[in-house]
């Protein structure tokens, strides 16, 4: 098996550099004889049409420790010691021991005090500080090396809490360290009587660290003999995004994006494998300690739930964006609750919007208030199900939910998982989901996908798309521009499609179960695949006025264009911005014609940008964060009629700054 990954690998390798050379070769040809094409822009405001107000927006999913490890700050994995299972003793991972066993016997139990999370962890220790049977220097216990390592930063503030239970005396230090133990970044040593921790008692306090370390653990260790009780350890950095627990410079990349939506919690993570491992809205809100967590069967690794529906409506209010709740609809993906015995989950459903928009005396909305949230989220949107309309019962569940979730909620606009064809009277639907995963070059083919979609309602949701397979990588050039086409075309088509969102969007690099993603990240460091960078050419155009464009070239069909009118919110000057995607290998000049514009051409405040690279095999990496990311540039001799020429693979804005309308809006 190890022989034929290394040949596959290879084949792939060869392949990336044969492409990479026909590229060059290819450029080089054509240097001098780049085709002339016609970009015309109909820019009066008869013909013009408004962009939806949240057509771009970002999709999250727990995979690829997105969140647990990710998005969400906490330090600690595993920190109550639930996911080695119910039964115990039971695995503890990634959970290590300091010490040996003649100095300490470390195992789980079943005597925690939170109910739904019934596991400790009990130390017993065997050494003491007495010479005749010492501990080693530095005592033992246990240690946590977080998600491949825990991020301390020098001067931060880390709030530390655990639940402490002991049939002695206790002293026992928490302290933050480098990897192998030796460097202490900070401590805090716990002290109290046999009476003080007689029962389990809560100890919270903060650590602020002297040193930088981006591989750190998490120690708990003592050199006094007795048995020591643990659970719920949390280490919770204090400076996260607008003080909510996220991570601040993944979710300050999410925020530069300028979001319009956020659905969540996922696609296969909301169903599961299996029913019992889907996610249940009302096991993941409430204290925090008081979460059972659950096995992330769908991507392989276990979650807290500290990322639960509170904390997702959050992140979706503290980014401006409209949340889009994806719910389990009583299927997993080896399961299927029939419609007779859907009533329960319906109801479910039905208290989870009620958590997210009920007053704080509603039973939902007080817990939702006890949270620190007594004003309502603005939840319009209810996704039912993750593309499941091929499942015996999901027609019939599906109207359960509708009916019930309308009869409430009225003004919720529902998503079904069916097709447009199927959508009817008897089997209504606000919106339609649909997904693209394919190759670039059908990517880019796609940009007509809607362009025969009958007009009228329902519109669909593109809530998942991405170009996968060889020319992928782990998040390419070529992947990114025929990403941006697809795009331009659901601009263009925008009168029929609501919305838009990629996938999946983060990957943590030490767990890449999915390739490519927006955003990879690890521990410490960050950086923007291409179509990360490319969504930024978008970011403007929810809510904006779409232009007719037309492109005139002969012999080469590897062009597609927009054209939107938006204003800058800071200052409320009004642009004029022409995307062009290049996804060929021949540079082209274009003379650009822009036809009754209501008003005139700033001659300053021109901005050109350009996403390109000098191959489209070409990625991001840590080491090369930005090789492939936007190049902003000036423009002059800019008019209605102007010249402009785009390179080969490319995807370039042009950004003209509008002279004010009578009426300030055009």
């Amino acid at each position: 098996m190890s022989v034929q990954r290394a040949n596959g690998a290879s084949l792939l390798h060869a392949l990336v550099v044969v492409c990479a050379l026909c590229w060059a070769l290819s450029s080089w040809c054509a240097e001098g004889q780049n085709p002339n094409g016609q970009l015309s822009v109909d820019a009066s405001p008869q013909n013009a049409r408004k962009i939806p107000d949240k057509m771009f927006g970002i999709f999250f999913e727990e995979i690829n420790h997105a969140g647990a490890g990710g998005l969400w700050a906490e330090l600690v994995s595993n920190r109550g010691f639930e996911a080695g299972g119910p039964n115990t003793p039971s695995n503890i991972d990634p959970w290590l021991i300091i010490g040996d066993e003649s100095s300490i016997i470390v195992e789980t139990d079943r005597t925690s005090c939170f109910e739904r999370n019934p596991v400790a962890l009990r130390m017993e220790v065997l050494c003491a500080s007495k010479k005749t049977n010492a501990c080693p220097s530095g005592g033992v216990g246990v240690y946590n090396p977080g998600y491949w390592g825990m991020n301390i930063e020098k001067g931060k503030v880390y709030k530390v809490s655990l639940h402490i239970r002991s049939s002695d005396a206790v002293s026992l230090t928490v302290s933050l360290t480098s990897s192998d133990g030796l460097q202490k970044l900070a401590a805090h040593t716990i002290t109290g009587s046999k009476k003080t921790f007689a029962k389990w008692t809560k100890i919270e306090f903060h650590l602020r660290s002297n040193q930088n370390n981006t591989n750190s653990r998490l120690q708990l260790t003592t050199s006094k003999s007795g048995v020591v009780w643990l659970d719920q350890v949390s280490v919770m950095p204090m400076d996260t995004y607008m003080g909510h627990g996220f991570r601040k410079d993944l979710a300050s990349m999410l925020a530069n994006l300028k979001p319009r939506f956020l659905k969540f919690p996922g696609g296969n993570y909301a169903m599961g494998n299996y029913l019992r491992n889907a996610f249940w809205w009302s096991e993941t809100v409430g204290p925090w300690e008081e979460r059972p967590g659950h096995f992330n069967d769908a991507w392989g690794y276990w979650t807290d739930d500290g990322l639960g529906f509170f904390e997702f409506l959050q992140l979706s209010e503290d980014l401006g964006a409209s949340p889009v709740w994806v719910v389990n609809d009583g299927a997993s993906l080896n399961e299927e609750v029939s419609t007779k015995t859907i009533a329960s989950l319906v109801k479910d459903v039905v208290n989870g919007i009620e958590f997210a928009r009920g007053g704080p005396k509603t039973t939902w909305g007080s817990v939702r208030a006890a949270m620190g949230h007594p004003e309502p989220f603005k939840l319009d949107y209810v996704s039912i199900g993750n593309q499941e309309c091929w499942m015996l019962y999901y027609r019939g569940n599906y109207q359960k939910f509708y009916s019930a979730i309308k009869s409430a909620y009225p003004d919720i606009n529902i998503i079904s998982s069916c097709d447009r064809p199927t959508i009817s009277p008897s089997n209504p639907a606000d919106l339609y989901d649909v997904h693209v995963y394919t190759s670039s070059s059908n990517m880019f083919s796609k940009a007509s996908m809607f362009d025969n979609t009958p007009r009228g309602a329902p519109k669909a949701i593109v809530s998942e798309y991405a170009v996968t397979g060889n020319d992928a990588g782990k998040g390419t050039l070529v992947a990114a521009l025929a990403e941006a086409a697809f795009l331009i075309g659901l601009e263009r088509n925008s009168d029929v499609v609501e919305m838009a969102s990629c996938a999946p969007l983060f990957v943590n690099d030490n767990d890449r179960r999915w390739n490519p993603d927006a955003i990879v990240f690890n521990s410490w460091q960050h950086y923007g695949c291409p179509n990360y960078w490319m969504l930024h050419f978008f970011k403007e155009s929810s809510g904006a006025t779409l232009h007719p464009t037309a492109i005139q070239i002969s012999n080469y069909d590897q062009l597609v264009a927009s054209a939107i009118t938006w204003q800058n919110a800071k200052d409320r000057s009004t642009y004029l911005r022409i995307k062009v995607v290049n996804f060929g290998n021949q540079a082209v000049d274009l003379n650009i014609s822009i036809a009754e514009l209501p008003t005139g051409i700033k001659k300053s405040g021109l901005k050109q940008t350009v996403l390109t690279s000098s191959s489209p095999l070409d990625e991001n990496s840590f080491q090369q964060p930005e090789k492939v990311a936007p190049v902003l540039s000036p423009m002059v001799n800019v008019g209605q009629q102007m010249g402009a020429s785009v390179g080969p693979y490319s995807l370039t804005s042009f950004d003209l700054l509008l002279e004010p309308s009578k009426h300030d809006s055009i």
